[in-house]
């Protein structure tokens, strides 16, 4: 039989039991990230392990393999061919090892939904901790709520280190080093270009992050009436230092009694995008059980895009919603007549690039005067200090993504190593956090990603290097001319968005898609431009 014909026969019987099982499954999981219960929990486990039997099956995947692939004559079959080949490959495990994969990260997640850190016997929340490091000179204060935000790591450290053994059983099944050569590999990435890009990024960065810090850490001598030496984790502005403190802009202001719905509302509209359909079906405030972080989940690839939120009156909240809508746009605009295994983003990286696009906004002076009702003297005024917000944002979040890529590198390299000293001596080299005295935690487990989104990190700096990108493309190519506030406000953004970037779903690999979009490869030089000079 012809290839391309059996190839589409495979296919066609293959989504007959995938698309409605996805589905039943993403419904379960937004259940369970919203409500946390025994018995979702065990659905969520039970439809994760069909789920991933179906991909788990030799035979088919010995067919794929099979198949000639030169001999496909349609590009679209050939893309949905090579996504297939790496699904199936990453399934080709022992099928017990399979399921105590997937019920440990089902429990896991579910731990961090339900767990709330304590402060002299009170639970406390993530939001309730991050007002603390964002408000309190109170610095016992301070210090119990950094250490109540690392108590989940104490809870779920061995169990996710159990995970990371059984995940790197499974790589080591399949041929590889480990899990996280294997999971680069799935995403098209490998290790040595990857940490080429960081490598040069961190060399780059060095004089930026070095005269940032000794700002820094004058400025919170100051303000905590102690020495520079003396600055440890729970002085910075939030639990993982990801984000600078606000600058002199003061942006939380101007968000103290707006409704970020609204807001949100508003600026997709103008700019061609509307979501006041995907506004209806979110989550958005925060209460026990519920996760108490903020994602984007397509359920059906066909429209149902669900976001998740806990929020607050303030400009993190205000930015995070438009991250998160970000993703919302990308998969409800991307175009549905794509065959269903080519209807999601390009890559992850290119997802996140739109997310952290939008999330840069509510720094814009152009962005707080329209949306955010802010005078337009006043957005004027504080432009400069709002950019060098931007920039400080960027070159804090870089340097924090470094230390989640080298340390999540390092910890499926040799799981029984002492990670919580690795862990420590990441932070001290790539962010200048001198770790507590005497402390041995594990404070890495602190952060879910390392258990529920593995090898996914380093998506997000490639994402800010793709939104750098796609910005100076706008600007340059699509709005040249036009005066700067036609960003946030015209059509052709959403047009430009829709035709470039979200309509050609997964058809080509990252790198075809960012050069059909922007008519370059990737090109850290814009990334790099935004960082600025101090």
């Amino acid at each position: 039989m012809n290839p391309s014909v059996a190839l589409q026969e495979f296919i066609n019987t293959h989504l007959a039991t995938v698309e409605p099982l996805s589905r039943e499954t993403a419904l379960a999981n937004w259940e369970m990230q919203t409500t946390s219960s025994d018995a979702v929990r065990e659905k969520v486990t039970d439809l994760n392990t069909r789920f991933a039997r179906i991909y788990a099956n030799p035979d088919d995947y010995a067919f794929l393999k099979s198949l000639d692939a030169e001999a496909i004559d349609s590009p679209t079959l050939a893309r949905q061919h090579l996504l297939l080949l790496n699904a199936y490959l990453e399934n080709q495990i022992p099928a017990e090892l399979m399921e105590k994969t997937i019920a440990l990260t089902v429990e896991i997640e579910d731990s961090f939904n339900i767990f709330r850190g304590v402060i002299d016997g009170e639970t406390i929340s993530d939001n309730a901790i991050e007002k603390i490091l964002d408000e309190s000179r109170d610095v016992t204060l301070r210090k119990q709520a950094w250490e109540a935000s690392k108590q989940v790591g104490q809870e779920v450290s061995e169990r996710v280190l159990e995970l990371v053994r059984m995940r790197n059983q499974a790589a080591t099944t399949l041929g590889y080093e480990n899990y996280y050569v294997m999971s680069l590999q799935m995403q098209e990435l490998t290790e040595e270009r990857l940490f080429q890009q960081l490598d040069d990024l961190a060399e780059k960065s060095e004089d930026l992050w070095n005269a940032f810090r000794d700002e820094l850490d004058e400025h919170l001598a100051l303000r905590f009436s102690t020495t520079p030496d003396a600055i440890r984790p729970w002085h910075h502005h939030n639990r993982f230092f990801q984000s600078p403190e606000p600058g002199n802009a003061n942006l939380d202001r101007f968000f103290a009694d707006k409704d970020l719905e609204a807001v949100a509302a508003d600026f997709f509209r103008a700019i061609g995008l509307p979501i006041e359909e995907l506004l209806a079906k979110a989550d958005l405030y925060e209460r026990e059980g519920k996760c108490q972080h903020a994602f984007c989940m397509d359920v059906d690839r066909k429209g149902d895009v669900r976001v998740l939120c806990n929020l607050q009156s303030n400009e993190r909240w205000a930015s995070t919603l438009l991250h998160e809508y970000g993703h919302a746009v990308y998969d409800k605009y991307t175009d549905h007549s794509l065959p269903y295994l080519l209807r999601t983003p390009a890559h992850i990286m290119t997802t996140e690039a739109i997310a952290l696009f939008m999330g840069r906004l509510t720094k814009s002076a152009d962005w707080l005067n329209i949306y955010a009702g802010v005078d337009k003297a006043e957005a004027e005024r504080i432009t400069v200090d709002a950019l060098q917000e931007v920039r400080n944002q960027l070159l804090v979040f870089m340097r924090w993504c470094l230390v989640m890529a080298y340390f999540e590198r390092e910890m499926y390299r040799n799981p029984e190593q002492d990670l919580n000293t690795v862990w420590w001596d990441i932070v001290e080299r790539f962010q200048r956090v001198k770790r507590p005295d005497g402390r041995n935690t594990p404070d890495w487990a602190s952060k879910i990603h390392l258990a529920t989104a593995p090898t996914y990190y380093h998506n997000y700096q490639l994402g800010e290097m793709i939104a750098s990108q796609l910005l100076n493309y706008l600007h340059k190519a699509v709005l040249n001319g036009e005066p700067s506030s036609a960003l946030v406000t015209s059509p052709k953004v959403g047009a430009w968005l829709t035709e470039k970037v979200f309509y050609p779903g997964a058809l080509y690999p990252w790198e075809e898609w960012l050069e059909f979009a922007t008519g370059e490869p990737l090109n850290p030089a814009y990334f790099v431009a935004d960082l600025g000079e101090r």
